[in-house]
């Protein structure tokens, strides 16, 4: 099959400006904690900029493969990351209580970020092979299953729970899409549930996450809820337009891991509501460009892997952004193409490629809208006039 067009340009912009724009907000972010770690405040900057060339590389290149040579070998792929995963529990660098990267020579990387889109890719294609049999429980629903399971349990182990439940959710969803029956995923997703409540409280941390996130204080609530209490002053001191770039106080040793998870709440604090809320318009139309690839896809494959991928974005996003404002119990999930870090963004843009892939191939997508200024303001100025009910 030849590609119909060239790949989606907006989006490709869309997102090589996210990587770029990243170059600033870390660079503010950490500017302080590289200067005092590692000698000079640029040092996590010229860290970060390789990894945002090497994204870019990632971006280009998975957008000129031809997404259907991925539906053959999605099993091997699929293996080869639940190897590394079972490797990581051995010789894994260990980090914090966990151990989530594995160290090949120079380079590390994080074998969750590699299995989440291999699952995305063998989900997506089990659903397209067993289209046909797709409603039967035993035939596809527990094989589909399976893979999902296996992964989200060895990432669990390290511990990594958030990523674990990332997994199952994306399963689910992508099942969803290929009209597995509901009362399928909604037993076996009660029995999750379940079961991952029942492991969380086997871990004081995540215990103490949960009640100070509910409210019920305990004697160590003060440590627990610190990172969240001083995200939510940055949002503060940020008011509707900022307090300006690299003016930000909260990064000063106030905010853990400003330049990683939480880096959303210095983007509050430096350009404010505003530029907060304008992130996440950023990030709408990503999501949107790719559901219209999704619904746009030429096959099955493609039709599930667009819709994985971008609702790996989303959900990346969303518990992101709502983990910085209070709305969910903290985790240690990254803001995509934004937060400081390699493997997640790397992996990310190169998920994006095989979606502006799968685009040259869609049918005609539809263009963004295009308003002028004077079209706006006219919008703006225009009386509204209020439909009156027939009596």
């Amino acid at each position: 099959m030849k590609p119909k067009r060239t790949a989606d340009l907006s989006l490709f912009l869309t997102v090589t400006g996210l990587l770029l724009a990243s170059l600033a907000f870390v660079y503010t972010a950490s500017a302080s904690f590289s200067a005092a770690k590692m000698g000079a405040s640029e040092s996590m900057l010229f860290n970060h900029a390789k990894k945002v060339f090497l994204s870019l590389v990632a971006l280009v290149v998975f957008t000129k493969i031809d997404y259907h040579k991925f539906e053959k070998n999605t099993k091997w792929i699929m293996l080869s990351s639940l190897l590394l995963l079972v490797a990581v529990l051995f010789v894994g660098t260990r980090e914090l209580g966990a151990r989530r990267w594995l160290a090949l020579g120079p380079l590390s990387f994080q074998p969750a970020e590699f299995a989440k889109f291999a699952l995305v890719l063998h989900v997506a294609a089990l659903c397209a092979a067993k289209q046909e049999i797709i409603g039967d429980f035993k035939k596809a629903f527990l094989p589909i299953l399976f893979w999902a399971v296996a992964a989200a349990a060895l990432i669990a182990k390290q511990p990594n729970m958030s990523t674990a439940s990332v997994l199952v959710l994306l399963t689910f969803g992508i099942m969803y899409v290929a009209q597995v029956p509901l009362k399928y995923m909604l037993s076996v997703g009660a029995l999750a549930a379940f079961g991952g409540g029942i492991f969380a409280l086997t871990a004081s941390y995540r215990v103490q996450r949960m009640l100070a996130f509910v409210g019920h204080h305990t004697q160590h609530t003060d440590q627990v809820t610190y990172q969240l209490d001083q995200a939510l002053i940055a949002f503060g001191n940020g008011g509707i337009f900022g307090v300006g770039i690299g003016q930000s106080r909260q990064s000063m040793f106030f905010l853990p891991e400003s330049y990683g998870d939480f880096i959303y709440s210095v983007i509050g604090e430096e350009y404010g509501f505003i530029g907060a809320a304008l992130l996440m318009v950023v990030f709408g139309f990503v999501i949107i460009r790719g559901f219209q690839i999704a619904k746009h896809a030429p096959d099955a494959f493609g039709r599930y892997v667009a819709f994985g991928i971008t609702m790996t974005i989303a959900v990346y996003v969303m518990i992101n952004a709502f983990v910085n404002v209070g709305l969910m119990p903290v985790t240690g999930l990254p803001m995509p193409f934004v937060s400081y870090g390699g493997t997640s963004m790397i992996f990310s843009a190169a998920a994006v490629g095989v979606l502006l892939n799968i685009s040259k191939f869609a049918a005609t997508l539809p263009k963004p809208p295009r308003i002028t200024m004077s079209e706006r303001l006219r919008r703006l100025l225009q009386p509204r006039t209020e439909e009156v009910a027939p009596v």
